[in-house]
């Protein structure tokens, strides 16, 4: 596992994306329909960085720490879930050719973080970054806005603009990742199932 000091690193890069998100939300106010027990965007599998990677090793160390039957109920999940989309496939450390394939197997799996009895995110505070955006209305440095489908139903292209945050995550996550992946040797992208298997 990625210690010190990528945790401080990774602190500060989840604290700015947050901060964005949450002016994102204030500014979309009733359009954003994202709330607990809402996980229309926690089935199927999407790419994930090392420095995701890291913060959910964390998250589930510290689950660990004060809830082991939760977080072997989490590890479980996430192994019943790689069984299913890769039974022959070894646990991904990340950038292996075949995660786009992975990914496409996976479109109908629940996040094994989503507990499935709450409909909660049992590594909520140690989700990814793509998790941690998804729904508001966020500009990034192409210009593109990305919201969730469920968010600003019937809200035109100009109210959708106004409810606009910009988040350049690149920036603070890029030299993140790169300090990650030099010291603990996993290379690119991998899935959430992946991480948690292990």
């Amino acid at each position: 596992m990625v210690e010190e000091p990528f945790a401080i690193l990774d602190a500060a890069l989840v604290r700015a994306v947050d901060a964005a998100c949450g002016e994102a939300v204030r500014k979309g106010a009733a359009s954003i329909a994202c709330r607990p027990g809402c996980t229309e965007c926690c089935i199927g599998a999407f790419p994930i960085s090392q420095a995701d990677a890291a913060r959910l090793v964390r998250g589930l160390s510290a689950l660990a720490s004060r809830d082991p039957e939760r977080a072997g109920a989490v590890q479980q999940r996430a192994r019943d879930a790689m069984s299913r989309v890769a039974p022959d496939a070894p646990a991904l450390a990340g950038g292996e050719p075949a995660l786009d394939a992975l990914i496409a197997s996976a479109e109908d799996e629940p996040c094994p973080a989503l507990d499935p009895q709450t409909g909660l995110c049992d590594l909520y505070e140690h989700r990814p970054l793509t998790c941690r955006m998804f729904g508001p209305a966020l500009r990034s440095p192409s210009g593109g806005i990305g919201v969730c489908e469920l968010c600003f139903e019937g809200a035109t292209d100009d109210d959708i603009e106004s409810c606009a945050v910009d988040l350049d995550s690149d920036a603070l996550e890029s030299p993140l990742i790169e300090a990650i992946e030099k010291a603990s040797g996993k290379r690119g992208s991998t899935i959430v199932a992946a991480v948690l298997s292990a």
